[in-house]
């Protein structure tokens, strides 16, 4: 979505509203496709005082299994995207600061980009997920499962039998 923005930079108390949605459910992530439905992405962009700012927020739904017991999750996220916009720049090495060409900027690149940096790389269904046990396979978060806590290494067995005769 290309957004001409040309009235911002003459105009010096003017705003663009932006509510629009965008669809990332192709969009893979560590091998899942985890942005089920559409983002709504809502905000502005406004100048003042000769300086133009994009202001946006995007409502993202994450819905993946989780990395620990594999149930699957369904998170919320909100993702704010806060940039001032130039049509020229001495100092390319600010990230706050991003470049039009024509005033013209490109609204899915900028979400598609934030949203990809912004989502977790690990998803878990809760902070103290257990897991599953790594012998049985038992979701450890619905109980415990009898298996032995204290499993040796097959390759350090003999280092282990070292142990016990001393």
């Amino acid at each position: 979505m290309i957004i001409d923005l040309r009235t911002l930079f003459v105009n010096d108390s003017a705003t663009y509203p932006i509510d629009c949605r965008f669809d990332l459910s192709e969009v893979d992530f560590f091998g899942e496709k985890p942005l089920k439905a559409p983002i709504p992405v809502k905000g502005k962009a406004f100048s003042r005082a000769g300086i133009v700012t994009l202001s946006v927020e995007c409502d993202c739904e994450y819905t993946a299994p989780c990395d620990r017991c594999g149930k699957e999750t369904v998170k919320h996220y909100i993702v704010p995207i806060e940039r001032v916009l130039v049509g020229e720049i001495q100092n390319d090495e600010n990230d706050e600061m991003i470049l039009l060409q024509d005033f013209k900027l490109d609204l899915y690149e900028l979400v598609f980009e934030s949203i990809v940096l912004a989502m977790p790389t690990k998803h878990l269904c809760s902070e103290d997920c257990k897991g599953l046990c790594p012998v049985c396979g038992t979701d450890l978060n619905d109980g415990q499962c009898g298996c032995a806590t204290k499993q040796v290494d097959p390759r350090l067995a003999a280092l282990s039998e070292l142990l016990k005769n001393n």
